[in-house]
């Protein structure tokens, strides 16, 4: 299934996006990364934005679903830095990688057939997820966990939003536009959060290439994620893409040499197992 691969290559470019984030804010200073990595990854998008998109297809429904993609992946971005930044990630990780619930049931409210089986596999995937997170060893917060559970939440709201507005206006619109327009509204709205906020407004000068390597793989998989949009069963790619986090400890555990449990393997096992179900 289509939708399914493009939600495990998006899942994979996060996955990585996600692993090189640990680099770029030892300082603190996690908005101007933020700021940075959206940036660069709309530098990347533009020129296939302009060059092969149809923009003649772009009409007012698309352009407004495009622009509260937008607003909505801002809102999801900043609710997951927060929440991350409170912790602990095996607290926030699987509330925030819950959101394939909300897209396969918004595709079952708009008279998609959704079976029991898909249903659990869905369950599989979320709970496999949820399992690694977890197990994992961050255990120490930096704040109140109610905060921590509130940022998650809005997070995974956020996301589901992000992905259910997006692949609306790509079916009314063209994708390509509509990837660029959600992430010039999110620049905009980043560089007013900037602008009020206190402390540094430009990341570290030794932390461009990774910040611009981690804006391009961004820009691949919600590019990916949308475009999904116009194809048979789009709410699978979202549940696909939810897996970046469990991918994102294989990745550690791969070439970082961090520690996994058996517990960890199982939940890895049961995550890909649903993707395995969904995709048959």
């Amino acid at each position: 299934m289509l939708a399914l691969g493009f939600g495990m290559v998006a899942a994979l470019c996060w996955a990585v996006h996600d692993l090189c984030v640990r680099f770029v804010t030892q300082d603190g200073a996690i908005f101007p990364a933020l700021m940075a990595v959206v940036f660069t990854g709309t530098v990347a998008v533009l020129p296939f934005a302009f060059w092969i998109g149809d923009w003649n297809a772009m009409g007012p429904q698309a352009y407004g679903l495009s622009i509260l993609s937008g607003v909505c992946f801002t809102v999801a971005s900043v609710a997951l830095y927060n929440a991350f930044g409170i912790g602990p990630v095996r607290l926030v990780a699987p509330i925030i990688g819950s959101y394939p619930i909300l897209s396969v049931a918004w595709a079952a409210y708009n008279g998609q057939a959704i079976t029991t089986g898909q249903w659990w596999a869905v369950g599989l995937v979320v709970g496999g997820v949820a399992l690694v997170s977890i197990l994992s060893d961050e255990s120490e917060s930096n704040g109140s966990q109610v905060k921590a559970i509130l940022w998650g939440l809005l997070s995974s709201v956020g996301f589901f939003t992000t992905f259910a507005t997006g692949q609306a206006a790509s079916v009314a619109g063209d994708e390509l536009p509509v990837t660029l327009i959600t992430r010039t509204v999110c620049i905009i709205l980043l560089l007013g959060i900037l602008v009020m906020q206190a402390g540094p407004k430009i990341p570290a000068k030794g932390n461009w290439l990774l910040l611009s390597v981690m804006g391009v793989l961004d820009a691949i998989a919600l590019s990916l994620v949308m475009s999904a949009g116009t194809l048979y069963r789009p709410e699978f790619a979202a549940v696909a893409a939810s897996t970046f986090g469990a991918i994102t400890i294989i990745l550690a555990w791969t070439f970082l040499k961090e520690r996994m449990t058996f517990g960890q393997w199982a939940g890895v096992g049961l995550t890909f197992t649903g993707i395995g179900y969904l995709a048959l």
